[in-house]
């Protein structure tokens, strides 16, 4: 077996440099060939997806974070060879919320290598989403409002690992406005005030559970919306974020759709698997079983 080890060494606040050697122990004990390559600036890893030759690989490994997973699938989708091979993921960033919908123990990278070594596809749905011109694709989320502004606050506080995410929402709460959203969801219009939009295709944002009801291979995205609250009300009910229980709240409505269209009056930027692409307005589907994912 042969994959293409796609590695951001400066992910979790280069944690991932330091145990590379381990890595690379791991992969050869496990009889995993690899060819390395390191990503070393913002969409790096797109370019080398989207360039390479499938036929020479089994699959193709991100490991990093989140934001490592999205740049990896967006230059899968790049690149013109047909035999699509299997993604891997090797969890060893900051964010890590596709893997924990996997039950990888994000804490036991070597949990992720042994799974790719079964060598077992799973054909999970992706996100395509639509903005400014150009389409970009996600495993996790897509999120715009308040979750973009807890995001872009998290990316300066990574050190902090998965807090940042906890710290960014308390950050942001100072800064908390609701603005007009319009959503077309499979032909249904829903017009709101609202502090976010969050698209999921999994259950888990970061560390919170998100979207409870989320399966990652229904054909079906979990939209959640937060509709006007004052901060007081949402530090009552943040913790409730953790555990799921926040989509039983009076503020808080959730529903599936495989198509969806969301307006805002003002622009909003966007935040898919972590990052910060693209602005309102965006349009998204839900692709069935599109792409193989190493499964145990």
């Amino acid at each position: 077996m042969k994959v293409l080890l796609i590695y951001n060494a400066h992910a979790a606040h280069k944690r991932a440099k330091k145990i590379l050697p381990e890595v690379e122990a791991c992969f050869i004990d496990k009889g995993i060939k690899f060819d390395l390559q390191f990503t070393d600036y913002p969409e790096h890893a797109v370019d080398i997806v989207g360039k390479a030759d499938f036929s020479q690989y089994e699959g193709v490994i991100a490991a990093g974070g989140d934001g490592t997973l999205f740049e990896v699938i967006n230059g899968y989708y790049k690149n013109p060879d047909t035999g699509k091979i299997p993604l891997g993921v090797l969890p060893i960033g900051t964010g890590n919320a596709f893997a924990r919908d996997f039950e990888l123990d994000v804490s036991r990278w070597e949990n992720a290598i042994e799974i790719i070594q079964l060598g077992k596809p799973r054909y999970v749905d992706v996100g395509k989403y639509h903005t400014r011109g150009q389409d970009y694709y996600f495993l996790n989320i897509l999120g715009l409002g308040f979750v973009a502004d807890v995001g872009k606050t998290a990316h300066k506080l990574k050190i902090f690992g998965n807090v940042s995410y906890t710290l960014g929402v308390f950050y942001q709460m100072a800064f908390l406005n609701a603005y007009q959203v319009k959503i077309e969801a499979d032909g249904k219009t829903l017009e709101r005030e609202n502090i976010f939009v969050e698209i999921s295709n999994t259950r888990y944002t970061s560390n919170f559970l998100m979207a409870p009801d989320a399966e990652i291979d229904d054909g079906l995205l979990d939209v959640t919306l937060l509709g006007k609250a004052t901060r007081r009300r949402l530090i009552q009910c943040f913790p409730k974020i953790f555990t799921g229980e926040h989509i039983h709240l009076d503020e808080v409505e959730q529903f599936k759709a495989k198509k969806i269209s969301v307006e805002t009056d003002i622009p909003k930027v966007l935040t898919p698997d972590g990052e910060l692409v693209g602005i309102t307005p965006v349009q998204v589907e839900c692709l069935h079983q599109a792409v193989p994912v190493f499964w145990k």
